[in-house]
């Protein structure tokens, strides 16, 4: 099957998707600078980048976009053309994940992953579920941390 769009079209609408300062991660962010937590964004010299890296509790967060890497919830659908190309760009991206949290446990820090559906479109309550979760495991000392699947 075709693309539905031009190659143009879809070079703008590619172009749109951020890597870093989405939406979940400025409202993960806020939250935890309000709750006075003090961090470093996209540390260049840590395995995969984190999103947030927190020194002071040895930790690390990172942000994931629920189709990007593959989750399983009501956010990810697999494509309906060119299945083998996406089935390759987002396997790898679950195995540079994976190489990246391991890298990171094996240094010594704490890893935490949270995941898009825990934020987007959350009402008020539910997204301070996931933010006193993320702040009871920051102070905590558990060396890996995930969001739930949140349901629709």
């Amino acid at each position: 099957m075709t693309d539905i769009v031009d190659k143009q079209t879809r070079s703008r609408m590619m172009s749109g998707i951020r890597g870093k300062n989405t939406k979940p991660e400025l409202v993960v962010r806020q939250a935890l600078h309000a709750r006075g937590f003090r961090y470093r964004l996209h540390r260049k010299d840590l395995a995969g980048k984190p999103d947030i890296t927190l020194p002071r509790y040895n930790a690390v967060v990172f942000i994931n976009g629920c189709f990007w890497h593959g989750h399983s919830c009501h956010l990810f659908k697999w494509p309906k053309t060119r299945r083998e190309f996406w089935r390759s760009k987002i396997g790898a991206n679950q195995e540079r994940d994976r190489k990246s949290i391991e890298t990171l446990l094996d240094r010594g820090w704490r890893v935490f992953i949270l995941w898009e559906c825990s934020v987007k479109n959350a009402r008020a309550e539910s997204l301070a579920s996931v933010i006193d979760d993320l702040s009871s495991w920051i102070t905590g000392s558990s060396c890996f941390g995930e969001t739930s699947p949140a349901r629709p």
